[in-house]
């Protein structure tokens, strides 16, 4: 068996409504045999993975893969379920799973979800399916998969996922950022989280946030400037100071009196932390070590206490120990930490909640100052101190003492995070008991403890799963000091979907939103735009474009197009929206990405209806079945979101329905566009004046139009500034390349980007109503990676829309031979019509050249192009000028005074 390919869905998508990825699998020389046609097969693989016994499957009980493996299922089947378990093996929590053919024998997609603070570029799924796969393969090949072996390989995943995992203090944020309903994403395999959206947006990394001082942190990197600014404020600290050779380390020995500490100025995490040195050699063996330029400080007696001040307030406390064993009699030191070391709190680094202690120089020395080495049997009860550095870095442990201590320590503790700056920090203190009062004079000589280091960054392991006492959520505390009063760090964002008409609504929810002063940032299928900026230019409507959008801290508003080819490849880049608009479903994309009907668009367009919040609005076009079919979903849940219909006869069924209950509506009603609130009739704007309208010529503006107003007016928009905007929007500047108008000479073009049958008869109708079918001329490019059959569709359309046409290729074909997708469009035209004057042209330039040459005075040119901005820079060398559209309407309306009444009646589908 092979994996082909494997891809990841950030965030919810047709399948589930986490992160996935879908793997695709050949099965090679299993292909078209089953589990019962391999004997003993279901045994094997169960000695080696007995968990596959519990596995559900379709049953939806213990044991039911186990029957549909006896029974007989592909291999497809088990590699995904093989997958599972494995993944659980390690601790990875994992548990949906589905394989579907991906339509050729023995090639299978398996889709498997994945933890959702995954990082995106981890390793471990590529490696979890590879590791499935073989042993698979294997035990069909008849092997049975030695126990060691596949203990070694888990041992190595478990590694691996450790290395990838976030650590207990980031998890904890996430979590409670979750608990809150912020949205919150990881960036690759790092610990830095943006928590919310836009100008809401905040930045973690670990335990700092994008609020923290960086002098505060320069501070308390510097253990000598942090114990002179303390000394200088008053705070008890350890008498001492710096040293940058062997002989000033030795003299403050002398001065200071043993023992004494010595500590890398700028060190870390307790790495090269001596404590208890009482003589030269000692100091001089320990300023070696720390690599030179390091603080001396008198040693205080009394317990490690670490106090973490979040945001001006003490929210826990935690006693530590260093790491150390306890002898049993029976065992050697060796063994005793190996014992130790088997907790499964323990991990490599920080991945785990406590860190394996190591036998390294600092334990064994350590040891020798206790008279043992790794082989000595210490007696029953007897501590071994394997550190005398506390840090849970080097294998300490912290219980919780948050509720003892005293206020006076936490009072010293706010004034110490506030001298240095720090939003976040961990205190580390020496006291003989943090339940005492601190004496009234804050002289270390008198008191014998104080504070003895400052951390930035502190780590949150030791209140999140003490040894002892409570559990800390200091994850929460920290969410709280960043999104004060129960904010959920969003912004008003709206999502954009459909067939046709998307990027057009999108554009114009857009224009709408800026006019009530909010900053908008757009994604769209000419790129993303931040406050009318484009700051990325191309297909913008996946998941990454959309967190371009809602990670910029400019943006007070999303307004997102969301796309199939994005939510099926990647899902997407969000998990709720305020506003969801579906504008119409037709026959477009089918063949591509497991798309064959209609049906399946409609699955994946309803994934957007699904994402809008519980209170959310959903926005659906009342005209299209499709669409209309999407509200009766069991997961779009229509009671739980407020439903907004948009159509163009206020008589239509659903429509009427909908208003009769009270609800919500806009509409086209008497040659106006109209927002309906039962049975109450509030006029927004005349059809005749929706720019791109034509006076009424292109209904389609108009159905765009209510869909905008719908959405905008669902995030509060009033309805003087819908009314006002929608009016000042100028499609040649605000929407182009959908039905922009240009001249050249004594012929109109008119650019569009309509690219599937109900979409080029939708513009060609409003071409008919405006110049005649008889003076209609197309310059056309079609995609090539839509089915034949709905290239087939498109000819006929224009077949029976143009009088002549010029038919080019895109200039990437996609997957097509050059000039087959015009020459299949040219044989279904003159299938269609025989007499059709229809010629091909090589490209874009010489398509529109061919054209003009086909023309005649008052004639209008269809100009479908394949990219914009090229197609435009031809047009504009050749001498084309920008056409006011009211001149264009106008002129048409003096050529055929019949034209001059006409009635919005059709919900078709806009370019």
């Amino acid at each position: 068996m092979k994996i082909l390919s494997i891809r990841r869905l950030r965030g919810p998508n047709v399948h589930l409504s986490r992160p996935a990825i879908v793997a695709r699998l050949h099965l090679d020389a299993l292909t078209g045999r089953e589990t019962s046609d391999v004997a003993g097969f279901t045994e094997r693989i169960l000695r080696a993975l007995p968990g596959l016994a519990e596995h559900h499957c379709a049953a939806g009980s213990p044991g039911g893969f186990v029957s549909r493996m006896r029974g007989g299922t592909y291999f497809g089947h088990v590699t995904e379920h093989v997958s599972i378990e494995l993944s659980q093996r390690i601790g990875r929590d994992v548990s949906f799973g589905r394989t579907v053919s991906a339509g050729e024998p023995g090639l299978y997609d398996l889709i498997i979800e994945c933890p959702v603070d995954e990082s995106p570029d981890s390793t471990l799924p590529a490696e979890l399916l590879e590791t499935a796969a073989e042993l698979v393969a294997a035990v069909a090949g008849g092997e049975s998969v030695p126990a060691a072996d596949l203990a070694e390989r888990l041992t190595a995943l478990t590694a691996l996922a450790e290395r990838e995992a976030t650590g207990p203090s980031t998890r904890s944020i996430i979590a409670a950022a979750r608990r809150r309903g912020i949205p919150v994403e990881r960036y690759a395999d790092l610990s830095l989280l943006r928590l919310g959206w836009g100008t809401r947006r905040r930045l973690a990394w670990a335990a700092m946030t994008d609020r923290t001082s960086g002098v505060g942190v320069d501070i308390a990197a510097d253990k000598q400037v942090t114990r002179r600014l303390l000394e200088d404020a008053g705070v008890p600290v350890a008498p001492g100071g710096a040293a940058r050779t062997v002989a000033e380390a030795v003299h403050l020995l002398d001065v200071l009196g043993a023992p004494v500490v010595v500590k890398p100025r700028q060190g870390r995490q307790g790495e090269h932390v001596e404590l208890n040195l009482r003589t030269p050699g000692d100091v001089e063996r320990a300023y070696t070590a720390a690599g030179g330029d390091v603080v001396v400080e008198r040693q205080f007696a009394g317990r490690d206490y670490r106090v973490l001040v979040v945001a001006g307030e003490v929210v826990a406390v935690a006693e530590r120990v260093a790491a150390h064993v306890v002898g049993d009699g029976e065992s050697t030191v060796a063994r005793l930490v190996a014992q130790t070391n088997a907790d499964p709190r323990r991990g490599a680094g920080h991945a785990q909640v406590l860190t394996r202690i190591q036998l390294d120089a600092n334990a064994l020395a350590a040891l020798d100052r206790q008279g043992c080495t790794p082989d000595t049997v210490p007696a029953a009860g007897r501590q071994v101190w394997l550190r005398e550095n506390a840090n849970l870095s080097t294998g300490g442990t912290g219980s919780d003492v948050t509720d003892r201590a005293h206020p006076d320590v936490t009072r010293l503790c706010l004034r110490v995070a506030a001298l240095v700056g720090l939003d976040i920090a961990g205190i580390d203190l020496r006291l003989a008991d943090i339940a005492a009062p601190l004496p009234p004079t804050g002289d270390p000589e008198q008191l014998g403890a104080g504070v003895i280091e400052v951390n930035a960054v502190p780590g949150l392991r030791m209140h999140l799963a003490p040894v002892r006492g409570r559990s800390r959520d200091v994850g929460d505390a920290i969410v709280r000091a960043m999104f004060p009063g129960g904010s959920d760090g969003r912004i008003p964002t709206v999502a954009v979907t459909g067939t046709n008409g998307k990027t057009t609504v999108t554009r114009l929810v857009a224009h709408v939103l800026a006019g009530t002063g909010l900053r908008v940032g757009v994604a769209s299928t000419d790129g993303v735009a931040i406050d009318g900026r484009v700051v990325r230019l191309g297909d913008s409507t996946g998941p990454r474009s959309a967190q371009m959008v809602l990670g910029d801290p400019g943006v007070q508003a999303a307004v997102l197009e969301t796309a199939r080819g994005g939510t099926l490849r990647r899902g997407l880049g969000y998990d709720w929206t305020d506003v969801g608009v579906l504008t119409n479903i037709t026959a477009d994309h089918l063949g591509q990405d497991g798309l064959e009907s209609i049906e399946d668009l409609a699955h994946v367009k309803a994934l957007i209806a699904e994402r809008v919040r519980d209170g959310g609005t959903l926005v659906l076009n009342a005209d299209d079945p499709w669409v209309r079919s999407i509200a009766e979903r069991p997961r779009v849940r229509a009671d739980r979101k407020r439903l907004v219909w948009f159509g163009t006869d206020s008589r239509q069924p659903v429509l009427a329905e909908h208003l009769g209950r009270g609800g919500t509506a806009y509409v086209l009603q008497d040659g106006w566009l109209v927002q309906a609130n039962g049975g109450r009739r509030t006029p927004l704007l005349r059809v005749a004046d929706v720019p791109g309208s034509f006076g009424g010529a292109a209904p389609y503006a108009a159905v765009n139009a209510l869909a905008a107003a719908a959405a905008a007016r669902a995030l509060g928009a009033a309805l003087d500034v819908v009314a006002e905007r929608l009016a000042a929007f100028e499609p040649r500047v605000d929407n182009p390349g959908r039905a922009t108008l240009l001249r050249l000479g004594d012929v109109t073009l008119f650019v569009d980007y309509a690219h599937n049958p109900a979409a080029i008869a939708t513009v060609l109708r409003t071409l008919h109503r405006l110049w005649g079918p008889q003076r209609c001329v197309a310059a056309v490019t079609l995609p090539g990676d839509r089915r034949d059959d709905l290239l087939a569709a498109s000819a006929q359309v224009l077949a029976d829309g143009v009088t002549r046409a010029v038919l080019y290729d895109d200039e990437d074909p996609r997957g097509r031979a050059p000039g087959e997708v015009s020459a299949l469009v040219e044989r279904e035209m003159r299938g269609r019509r025989p007499l059709i004057q229809a010629v091909r042209a090589p490209g874009y330039q010489a398509g529109v050249e061919a054209a003009l040459r086909l023309a005649v005075a008052g004639d209008v040119i269809l100009v479908l192009y394949e990219k914009l901005e090229p197609m435009l820079h031809h047009l504009e060398g050749l001498g084309a000028v920008p056409a006011d559209s009211a001149v264009v309407h106008a002129e048409r309306l003096s050529a055929h005074p019949s034209r001059a009444v006409l009635r919005s009646t059709s919900a078709a589908a806009s370019p």
